[in-house]
C-alpha cells in the first residue's frame, strides 16, 4: 500500500508542468496545454558566436540573451522562449570581415538567417502562437515585437 501511495504521489508531481517558460525545457504535451491556457506569445532570441575581445566567451550574446528573455517572458505572462539562435550573419568569409577576423566567431548568410527566422515563425503559429517577438543579445532594442505574422522579413507570409 505505501508503494501505490508513493507511485500516486509521484505520478501527480509529473502532471504538473514545469516552472520554465524555456520552449525546449517542455514536452510537446506541455507546450500544448501552456498555448491552451494562454500562453500565446513566443519570443525568439537571436544571440550570436563572435568575439567580444581577448576577455569574453564567445557565447556571451546567447547566454545574455537567454536570461534577457526569461525575465521578458516571466514579466509578460504569456510567454514562451525558443531555443537561442546561435548562428547569426556576422560578417562575410572570403575576405573574412567583421567579427570573422577573430578565431572562434560562427557566421551564416543574411538569407539563410532569415529564412530560419521564417519557418521557426510559421511553426509556431502552426501551434497556436498569436504573437512573436525576436529579442537580440547585441542590440541596442532588446525585444523587436511582431503582433502581425505577415510584412517584415522573417515572418511567415503564407505562399
Amino acid at each position: 500500500m505505501a508503494v501505490f501511495g508513493l507511485l500516486v504521489t509521484a505520478g501527480g508531481a509529473l502532471a504538473q508542468a514545469p516552472d520554465t517558460v524555456f520552449l525546449e525545457e517542455l514536452t510537446w504535451t506541455e507546450v500544448r496545454d501552456a498555448i491552451r491556457a494562454g500562453k500565446t506569445t513566443i519570443i525568439v532570441p537571436a544571440g550570436g558566436t563572435e568575439q567580444n575581445g581577448p576577455h569574453m566567451a564567445l557565447g556571451k550574446h546567447n547566454a545574455r540573451v537567454k536570461i534577457l528573455s526569461q525575465d521578458i517572458a516571466r514579466a509578460l505572462g504569456d510567454a514562451l522562449v525558443a531555443p537561442v539562435i546561435a548562428y547569426v550573419p556576422e560578417g562575410g568569409i572570403a575576405p573574412p570581415t567583421a567579427h570573422m577576423r577573430y578565431p572562434g566567431t560562427i557566421t551564416v548568410p543574411e538569407e539563410a538567417f532569415q529564412k530560419v527566422l521564417e519557418f521557426a515563425a510559421r511553426s509556431f503559429k502552426l501551434h497556436g502562437f498569436r504573437n512573436r517577438s525576436r529579442c537580440r543579445g547585441c542590440s541596442g532594442r532588446a525585444a523587436t515585437p511582431t503582433p502581425s505574422w505577415a510584412g517584415t522579413r522573417g515572418s511567415p507570409t503564407p505562399r
